[in-house]
């Protein structure tokens, strides 16, 4: 039915099974996408993420359906806060989100997720989630308005109309701090590092280096370096240890924190590596 329409639309399935089952519905006459919900759950753990790579890989190999990448979306704690919080789990972010756009097949950002923000508080006399009234979990948190404007006028830029009405959810006071117009005038910020990292993606893409069939084979290294082996020639690597770890052999491309030496990447730092 999609296929009728012209151009073709494309089917995601919001599909939460384990990776096996899951790519059952990106089979050739089915959907074209379904997320891949067990990277969503993932923490700060090289060898969870190479088993669930390595599961993803055997059902695409068996399906031919490729995985499509996803470790945030409006269920889920947000990964600054889910990898630690602070300095820490913005940094783990920010490798996170280098390490998904380099990975084979399609990958989503979750609206936020490019700015880097933290999962917000929101007071209990203002949440709206009715699982919290049910049983307890609360998902607003990933839920806030996004800020547009450092000025808290206009909820931060997300409303046009004056006088602004109030959102859905409350704005933390310091939201600003992660405001698009902020980010857009700051080099080092995750929105830049985002639209720095999507650029190199399109580049590899017209250059050939990724292609359509690509897969991945997962491998956790000497210091918790976890690698995904997109081709002979591309890798993705991300220290997940806490010493600087070897990198395997190749140019650096990119990375989510500048190296501070030649051929190691710190820890909660992730790069793209082209072989030759």
């Amino acid at each position: 039915l999609a296929e009728k329409y012209q151009p073709h639309r494309l089917l995601v399935g919001e599909v939460n099974l384990e990776p096996a089952r899951a790519a059952r519905y990106t089979r050739a006459d089915e959907m074209q996408q379904a997320f891949a919900f067990a990277f969503v759950k993932l923490g700060w753990d090289p060898e969870a993420w190479a088993a669930v790579g390595n599961e993803l890989e055997a059902a695409r190999r068996l399906h031919g359906a490729t995985p499509t990448w996803a470790l945030e979306n409006h269920d889920i704690v947000r990964s600054a806060t889910r990898f630690g919080g602070g300095e820490l789990g913005s940094a783990r972010a920010r490798a996170a989100l280098v390490a998904l756009l380099g990975l084979p097949g399609p990958a989503y950002l979750y609206q936020g997720q490019e700015l880097g923000l933290p999962e917000a508080d929101v007071p209990l006399e203002s949440r709206v989630d009715p699982m919290w009234a049910r049983g307890g979990v609360c998902r607003d948190g990933a839920r806030v308005p996004l800020p547009w404007t450092d000025s808290a006028a206009l909820n931060r830029g997300f409303s046009l109309a004056e006088p602004a009405s109030e959102p859905w959810l409350p704005q933390p006071a310091d939201w600003g701090i992660h405001a698009i117009e902020r980010q857009q005038q700051d080099p080092e910020s995750s929105l830049a590092l985002v639209t720095q990292t999507l650029e190199m993606r399109k580049l590899l893409w017209k250059n050939e280096v990724f292609g359509p069939n690509d897969g991945g084979i997962w491998r956790v290294e000497a210091g918790n370096l976890l690698i995904c082996e997109r081709s002979a020639d591309f890798f993705v690597a991300v220290a997940m240890g806490t010493k600087p770890a070897r990198l395997p052999a190749g140019t650096v491309l990119l990375s989510a924190a500048p190296l501070t030496e030649d051929g190691w990447l710190q820890p909660n730092n992730a790069g793209w590596v082209l072989r030759g």
